[in-house]
């Protein structure tokens, strides 16, 4: 099976109830693409039906999904980055499962990265130092 271009990483802690909405939003979003993709689901030792619900989302998209399954609560953060250690994709997106930042604007980074990527302009700025007439405090 070949790498997908795009991996989807969503961290999961008691979402039971917005899961069948992301659902419902991020696979539509995904398939819009036109390029291959996986979501990889962390679910961060929710106390509710959580995992059931993952579960039966990976039996439903099997080709497409994947489920990490922590045995407790280690936090959004470490959640992330298992989900990034599993990513097989040319690209890693992030998404909340709470819908705080909509499914639908994946395509608009995805074209935005790429544009970035083709032009050798950034994205994102990593740049740390001060800006002119600015002070660093410290």
């Amino acid at each position: 099976m070949a790498a997908p271009k795009v991996s989807v990483v969503i961290p999961v802690y008691n979402e039971e109830a917005v899961l069948p909405a992301l659902f419902a939003r991020v696979y539509p979003a995904l398939d819009a693409l036109g390029a291959s993709y996986e979501v990889i689901f962390v679910n961060d030792g929710s106390a509710d039906r959580s995992a059931a619900l993952l579960r039966g989302q990976f039996e439903l998209r099997s080709d497409v999904t994947r489920v990490i399954l922590f045995n407790g609560n280690f936090g959004q953060h470490l959640a992330i980055m298992a989900g990034f250690e599993a990513s097989r994709g040319a690209r890693v997106v992030t998404l909340d499962a709470d819908l705080q930042n909509p499914p639908e604007e994946i395509a608009k980074l995805l074209a935005k990265w790429t544009r970035a990527t083709i032009t050798s302009e950034p994205c994102a700025s990593s740049d740390r130092t001060p800006r002119s007439g600015a002070t660093r405090r410290g």
